[in-house]
């Protein structure tokens, strides 16, 4: 099982979008796919349709069982419409995690450890981060074989990115993670300046990490997430679906590059 955590330390960048879109695609090609939304505003878990209040069961749960194996964790996660797509959900009370179990010996592995649990189960495991640097981005960073980080193309998300690759630079000196880094420039406009010289700046600044291409501003991201579709369900052909499209077959070429 690939795990590929969609981070960054700046919320509105497209994080929830890259998880949804790539989901979806895997699942078209035939990819058994787990989502993990890590995120207490549980943005994920809302646009596949569940209220998180209502659910009997969240990843908040993992951190409270005496064991972590297959019967514990099974239990947290969720069947969605999808017949490849399932989900562990989020819940507000992730919130608390930082500040009841912060300091509690091995909590930033948690995640690592229930997905090993499911590694037969599932091509790919998706995780939906939150935007702050805390106990859920640890384990999410910790668990993972590459970390995407979905980018606005536009001044200010280039400074969230500084930040966020700091803290990628430290979680790698950590003998508990390896991972690799791919930047994706979102919410590009070809029509204003500050997309065009923020994309030139990226591919000046990270060019062993950034994708050449860039994910298109495109309305139907949001007329998708109105009906909880998956954008390539809701418009397979609308460009920004292509773009997504686009990225996937080079993260694949990228991970059997890596090989």
């Amino acid at each position: 099982m690939k795990v590929w955590s969609i981070a960054n330390q700046k919320g509105g960048v497209g994080k929830t979008t890259t998880t949804v879109t790539l989901a979806g695609l895997l699942c078209q090609s035939g990819k058994r796919v787990l989502l993990i939304d890590t995120d207490p505003h549980a943005s994920l878990t809302t646009y596949l349709g569940f209220d998180s209040d209502e659910l009997p069961g969240s990843l908040f749960d993992l951190f409270q069982l005496p064991r972590i194996d297959r019967d514990t964790v099974k239990p947290l996660i969720l069947s969605t419409s999808y017949a490849n797509i399932d989900l562990m959900p989020s819940h507000m009370s992730l919130a608390t995690l930082d500040r009841a179990m912060g300091n509690r010996g091995g909590m930033g592995l948690m995640l690592k450890k229930a997905l090993a649990c499911l590694a037969e189960e599932y091509d790919y495991a998706l995780i939906d981060c939150p935007p702050i640097l805390g106990v859920m981005m640890v384990n999410a960073l910790a668990a993972s074989h590459r970390i995407i980080i979905p980018v606005q193309t536009e001044f200010l998300a280039m400074k969230g990115l500084e930040r966020m690759m700091r803290t990628l630079q430290i979680m790698q000196k950590s003998r508990a993670s390896s991972f690799k880094v791919t930047i994706v420039p979102t919410m590009y406009d070809k029509r204003t300046r500050a997309s065009l010289e923020t994309l030139q700046q990226l591919k000046a600044m990270y060019p062993d990490n950034v994708w050449a291409s860039a994910v298109p501003i495109d309305t139907k991201f949001r007329d998708a997430s109105l009906k909880s579709l998956p954008p390539s369900y809701y418009a397979k052909n609308c460009r920004g679906v292509f773009a997504y499209h686009t990225l996937l077959r080079y993260l694949e070429r990228l991970e059997q590059d890596e090989k």
